[in-house]
């Protein structure tokens, strides 16, 4: 305990930042938590069991109000893209079909695999690439390795909402979608993590302009996505049975998480990573970074980023401080970096935690600067006045004091939603993968997804 005071208190004197809050907690610990304590192991899945993939069915999702994956007005055909595009964007979507399935695992199933891909030539096969398959662990354990093409996704979730209260962790065994290795993007005869054998694009979905043109990849009205890559490591989604979709509709159903997004475009002189060993911030496109970073974020219910999309804004809690995009000069801030390149030999372990009063994530293992630790932080549902989006499971946990309406508006019409009105309820349920589906291509092997409750609760 008096080596970590001491961290603290040289790491107060070293912030480069004045947005410091008081009473966040924020922890670097050299040894993982003893999560025991306060929680019991109610499921665990070690991938030890061949995994059902080949026994489930794809099935086709035909969009709509009676689709099982219908959310809202984000959907795959959803308002936001018809009045963007209207009759062309139509014309993109229908171009191929959009093929599901659900594959439920683990004791009691619950676990769920959501796959999507796409089928070009509409024969009733898959085209694209979403694969969760049982891998060799070199010490002879098995564990699952998850793979994308850009324009498919593969999510693990939760089959039913997680409780009020919970922990729940998982191993990443290793990691490729993109960023660099050894201080380059180009590795492995890829860009960024992208093979490139043909153009690859985020048709037919994205958020204005023109949508003509030929219903393909080749369509450069479709911005290239090869420099955008990314992962989930672990995230918060706030509606029920969360499934790949179009990566607008995401921007808006996030309660906290943490992700990756590796890119060297212009736009990411905006983005910076907290250096944990000093307290210091250094900016993502510099030669101080690899382009690895998680970026640990807990998502604002009271301020929007962009709100012709619904895009929330950041709040972040790193050893950098207390910070927001709405506050710095910087979009994103990164809590560390991980090293893929000491991967399978070293990995990665990633928890989330809701309790009575607020979200706790938890990153450990080898990061650049500061070598294996555990990265702790929590912030309360409420916290100097700024919520945590959609926190509430229940009506009775919120009184509407932060809803919005929001107006969507294209060139083929418009329209408006309430954001988050009294009388809502968003059940929690965690995301690990790729929940976009016109962007990020790779793999992960995964591992001892664990699920905790409360030592004193039944669930």
């Amino acid at each position: 305990m008096k080596k970590k005071l001491i961290v603290k208190s040289i790491l107060s004197m070293l912030l480069i930042s004045p947005l410091v809050v008081g009473h966040v907690h924020a922890e670097i610990l050299d040894k993982e938590p003893n999560v025991h304590r306060q929680w019991k192991l109610k499921y665990q899945e070690n991938f030890n069991k061949k995994l059902p993939t080949e026994e489930t069915n794809w099935i086709l999702d035909s969009y709509g109000d009676d689709s099982p994956w219908h959310v809202d007005h984000l959907d795959d055909d959803g308002d936001f893209f018809k009045i963007q595009g209207g009759d062309d964007f139509l014309k993109q979507l229908n171009s191929f079909d959009l093929l599901r399935k659900q594959m439920k695992f683990g004791k009691d199933g619950w676990l769920t695999a959501e796959f999507a891909v796409r089928d070009y030539d509409k024969n009733g096969l898959p085209d694209t690439e979403a694969l969760l398959e049982n891998v060799q662990l070199k010490n002879g354990g098995q564990a699952a390795k998850l793979s994308t093409s850009f324009d498919s996704g593969l999510i693990i979730r939760s089959t039913e909402a997680l409780p009020s209260e919970y922990r729940v962790e998982y191993v990443l065994k290793n990691i490729d979608f993109g960023g660099k290795r050894n201080d380059s993007f180009h590795y492995d005869n890829k860009f960024n993590g992208y093979t490139m054998d043909q153009r690859k694009s985020n048709h037919p979905w994205k958020r204005n302009g023109e949508f003509t043109g030929d219903s393909n990849h080749t369509n450069k009205n479709f911005g290239d996505v090869t420099n955008e890559n990314g992962y989930y490591f672990l995230s918060i989604m706030d509606y029920e049975k969360p499934a790949p979709h179009n990566n607008v509709f995401i921007h808006n159903h996030r309660k906290i998480g943490m992700d990756a997004y590796n890119t060297d475009a212009t736009w990411a002189n905006s983005y910076a990573t907290c250096n944990p060993s000093t307290g210091e911030l250094y900016k993502q496109l510099s030669d101080k970074s690899s382009n690895n970073a998680i970026n640990g974020i807990f998502f604002a219910g009271d301020t929007f980023r962009d709100k012709s999309m619904a895009y929330n804004s950041f709040l972040f809690e790193t050893e950098c401080g207390s910070l927001s995009d709405t506050d710095t000069e910087y979009s994103i801030i990164s809590n560390a970096e991980i090293q893929p390149e000491l991967m399978p030999d070293e990995d990665y372990k990633f928890a989330i935690e809701r309790n009575k009063t607020g979200y706790v994530m938890e990153m450990t293992g080898n990061f650049k600067y500061i070598g294996k630790k555990t990265l702790r932080y929590e912030r309360e549902f409420i916290q100097d006045g700024r919520p945590i989006w959609h926190y509430n499971n229940t009506p009775e946990e919120y009184d509407g004091q932060y809803n919005s309406t929001l107006t969507f508006t294209g060139p083929h019409g418009s329209y408006s939603v309430e954001q988050w009105p009294e009388g809502s309820a968003y059940p929690d349920n965690f995301v690990i993968g790729i929940p976009h589906i016109n962007y990020y291509e790779g793999s992960a092997v995964i591992d001892d997804i664990k699920l905790f409750v409360p030592r004193n609760n039944s669930w």
